[in-house]
């Protein structure tokens, strides 16, 4: 894991490597644990909020989408009426 820390902390640079989840080379010597444990937080904090992100796009692309179904192509206008009709005539009872 420590690879791809590092990798999105230091934007991939020339002169990091990692062997079995240590750090093998980098520059200007090899970084604490601390600072390593640190990095770590942080690039754990950045996946869980990027997560949550595309999260939240996909739930407003699944609603644009809901919304697209009912557009009114010839007067490109939506009404609620028309959007629940279109449900009653899709869904009979």
């Amino acid at each position: 894991m420590i690879a791809q820390v590092i990798g999105w902390k230091f934007n991939h640079q020339s002169g990091m490597s990692t062997s079995d989840g240590v750090i093998t080379s980098f520059p200007n010597g090899i970084p604490s644990q601390a600072d390593q444990d640190t990095w770590t937080a942080e690039y754990n904090a950045h996946i869980l909020a990027t997560e949550y992100s595309r999260q939240r796009q996909a739930a407003y692309a699944a609603l644009n989408q809901f919304e697209m179904q009912f557009d009114d192509a010839a007067n490109s206008t939506t009404t609620w009426v028309d959007a629940i009709n279109a449900i009653k005539q899709e869904f009979p009872k």
